[in-house]
Order: structure tokens, then C-alpha cells, then sequence
């Protein structure tokens, strides 16, 4: 049902995990997914995947550039539009197996992939469904909520002295991606983060994640924004899983752009905070995106 895979983008290689149905012919539907900022494959992705192979799916699974089994320097850091172009390659490489139909291709993402697979099939009209669950769609706004307004000119004195050293010759520092000290100054604060990526920490062999991310990371993420992407999706079918209590992807700028989005295009609301769409409400979650991907593809 599930073996390991490695593939070029661009000249870094990734590596993930291939999924069939078990005991079922092909050719079948295909899905790629890779995790949000910077999560690994492990952290709920095979859980996913085989939900969606038990639905007749194939699924690619694979982590992104510079974090997890996949290669790219310096490590731990992010670029959302590498981010999107890798996803490009990524089904690029699905359509080529031989399990798969390469004319009936989906693609997930959550958080802070969740914006990018909007990126992605805007322009991508291989992408027949996209199914993006709760999304990181503008960074300067979500900073704008996710920080105390005292706390924003130090976020960006921060960004603008790392690259102050990076123009002079020095790698981007890093910092914590979580903490749980009150005192700690890390990318995304709160305990229900922190828990979240020690959980998998804790409980996953061999897991391949560290608690850093470099600044410039999160110069880029200030950069984010797929809000002029929505009206492009269509007419490749639009299934987007919003939490009304999110903090992390705040709810109403999920919305926003959602409303932005041109028919086809269904919306879930879950009640519950970010991370319940991949601990408390994976059932639903899960469920919705396969047979969203089993309807359209």
C-alpha cells in the first residue's frame, strides 16, 4: 500500500511516501499533500493518506524542501514559493507512475500549504480539486492578529537585522518554532502549538523535525499572500476546511478569501481551534477531503 519515494524539483531532491488502494486495479486518482510550516510528513499526513487510499485514491506524501527526509539548504528554512513550485514537481512525479491517470490529479494542503495549494491551482490546471484546510492566506494581516500590536515593530526589527547580517556575509538565524516558557519569544507561541509538535516528537521514531526555523522564514511569510489567486481556481473544483475558532490562520481571513473564490467551491466549518482539524475532528476532516477528491476526480 505505501512505499518510500524520492523525486527531483528543480535540482533538490524530495522524499516522501506513494499510496495505492490495496487489492484494487488501476490506473486511480491521484493526491498530493505535504504539511504546513515546518511540520513533516509523520505529523498526521500517512493518517490522512490512507484515508484517502481506502477511498480508491493514490497519494503522494512528501516533505518540503529543507525540512524532514527531503534535501535543501539551509535547513529549517521556508520559502512558500519554492513551497508552491515543488508541489508543481510533486505532480509532475505523481503522474508518472504507472498507477497513476495522470487527467485526474488533486491537491491538499493545510495551513500554511493550505495557501499554497490555492497558489498552485490557480495556475496549475492539471489540478482538477483542490481541497485546502484551515489556510495561511496573507502574512502581513495574520501577523497583524496573531501578535500583540506592542509586540509587531520588534518582529520586524528582528527580520530587518537578520538581513542586515545576511547582507554581510552571515547565514539567517534561527528561531524556536514553539516554547513552552512564557518568556520565550518563538515563531508561534502557545502551548496548543507546542503540544501539538512534541506529541510527534515524542511518539514518532526517527521523526526528523527540530524546534528552529530561520528568520528569513518569516520575512518570507510577511511576503504571503494568495488572496489574488482565488478567482483563478475555477473552474477546478474549491473545497475549503475553515475553523470558527482559529488563531493560528485566523477564521476571517480564511473566509475572505474563500468568498473571493468563483464556483465550484464548497466551504466546512468545524467549531473548534487550529489544530483540532488534525487531532479532535480528523474523522470529519479526513472524510470530507476524500470524498470531495473521490467526487471530483
Amino acid at each position: 500500500m505505501r512505499r518510500n519515494i524520492e523525486f527531483n524539483a528543480d535540482g533538490v531532491t524530495l522524499r516522501g511516501w506513494f499510496y495505492t488502494p490495496d487489492g484494487k486495479p488501476g490506473p486511480f486518482p491521484v493526491v498530493v499533500m505535504a504539511h504546513g510550516f515546518t511540520a513533516t510528513k509523520e505529523m498526521t499526513l500517512d493518517r490522512y493518506a490512507e484515508v484517502f487510499a481506502k477511498g480508491g485514491l493514490a497519494v503522494l506524501v512528501y516533505d518540503n524542501r529543507c525540512l524532514g527526509d527531503s534535501d535543501g539548504t539551509p535547513r529549517h528554512d521556508i520559502d512558500p514559493v519554492m513551497q508552491r513550485r515543488d508541489y508543481r514537481c510533486a505532480i509532475t512525479f505523481a503522474q508518472s507512475q504507472p498507477e497513476v491517470d495522470a487527467k485526474r490529479v488533486g491537491i491538499w494542503g493545510t495551513s500554511y500549504t493550505g495557501g499554497a495549494v490555492l497558489g498552485v491551482a490557480a495556475y496549475d490546471k492539471r489540478v482538477k480539486a483542490v481541497v485546502s484546510q484551515v489556510p495561511f492566506v496573507h502574512g502581513w494581516k495574520n501577523i497583524q492578529q496573531f501578535l500583540r500590536l506592542s509586540d509587531i515593530q520588534g518582529f520586524l526589527d528582528m527580520i530587518d537585522a537578520d538581513r542586515a547580517r545576511r547582507m554581510q556575509g552571515e547565514p539567517s538565524q534561527y528561531l524556536k518554532v514553539t516554547s513552552d516558557d512564557p518568556n520565550d519569544t518563538p515563531a508561534f507561541p502557545g502551548m496548543r502549538t507546542h503540544n501539538y509538535f512534541q506529541t510527534y516528537v515524542k511518539s514518532v521514531p526517527g521523526i526528523k523535525w527540530e524546534n528552529k526555523v530561520t528568520i528569513k522564514s518569516l520575512e518570507h511569510l510577511l511576503e504571503y499572500d494568495v488572496m489574488g489567486c482565488m478567482s483563478l481556481i475555477a473552474p477546478s473544483p474549491l473545497l475549503m476546511i475553515v475553523s470558527d475558532k482559529d488563531s493560528a490562520t485566523p477564521t476571517d481571513l480564511a473566509l475572505e478569501a474563500f468568498q473571493l473564490a468563483r464556483e465550484p467551491k464548497d466551504l466546512m466549518v468545524i467549531r473548534a481551534d487550529h489544530y483540532a482539524s488534525y487531532l479532535e475532528d480528523f474523522d470529519r476532516t479526513s472524510a470530507a477531503a476524500r470524498d470531495f477528491f473521490v467526487k471530483h476526480l
